[in-house]
């Protein structure tokens, strides 16, 4: 049953407890009842499996989240505690510049405190963070296709908004074909709309998007999730490589 997120953020049901006996991978641990579980809210970076062995082998730990039906691989998601601790370990995996937040929890509170870890990191350049092609320029094509089929972060201007048939694009280059986008598809422009995120209204503004990035001629990352967009103040530095 899903649980609501009291006072402090990202503590929602609990929905088990267990000794971590292994790290699977960059996202996944072995309890010592054999279940296996998926750190949600996250995506890895080089670092991460190293620092989720540092943090977790031979720790208690407890699972909080609203849904533990297992995925496809039989995973459970979760957001993972140390003992008592107020904070998880995504969070600190995003505090130390360890992970890269996934923008999949839907919790407004435990969405914003997740992303206001990896803020700080990002701004005290930690981990990941102090490598200055960490957030890629939408300008910079070849760097973005580079990573076909990983996780990245890319900041730019977007010069145009356009639609067709059910999908909205959010154009980065001159070049529709040729340049980075995002898309959103029409079954899902709704959530953004309902988060106070008018697409239209980013045309011409500076916005920092996140996702897989997918694509042959020209790269996209397709957003699913609101929390894959934010708009960047007009004297906020930018993140990207000069």
């Amino acid at each position: 049953m899903a649980g609501a997120a009291s006072a402090t953020p990202c503590q929602f049901d609990t929905q088990g407890e267990g000794r971590v006996v292994a790290v699977v991978d960059a996202r996944s641990i072995r309890l010592d009842d054999g279940r296996d579980v998926r750190l949600t809210g996250i995506e890895a970076t080089a670092t991460t499996k190293q620092a989720l062995t540092s943090l977790l082998v031979g720790r208690d730990v407890i699972l909080r989240g609203t849904d533990d039906t297992p995925d496809r691989y039989g995973r459970q998601g979760a957001l993972v505690f140390i003992g008592e601790s107020d904070t998880s370990v995504q969070a600190a995996l995003l505090a130390q510049g360890d992970a890269l937040v996934s923008a999949e929890i839907a919790d407004k509170e435990c969405a914003a405190a997740l992303m206001a870890s990896e803020a700080e990191a990002r701004r005290q350049k930690k981990g990941s963070w102090a490598d200055p092609s960490a957030i890629k320029n939408a300008e910079s094509l070849d760097d973005i296709l580079a990573g076909i089929g990983r996780f990245m972060v890319v900041e730019g201007k977007v010069l145009s908004v356009r639609q067709a048939g059910a999908m909205t694009y959010l154009n980065f280059g001159r070049s529709w074909t040729r340049g980075f986008t995002a898309t959103i598809s029409k079954r899902n422009l709704p959530a953004f709309e309902n988060a106070g995120i008018t697409i239209k209204s980013l045309e011409n503004k500076r916005v920092r998007v996140r996702g897989w990035i997918e694509g042959n001629t020209g790269p996209r990352i397709d957003m699913l999730r609101v929390g894959q967009v934010e708009l960047l103040s007009a004297n906020e530095p930018t993140g990207v490589k000069p």
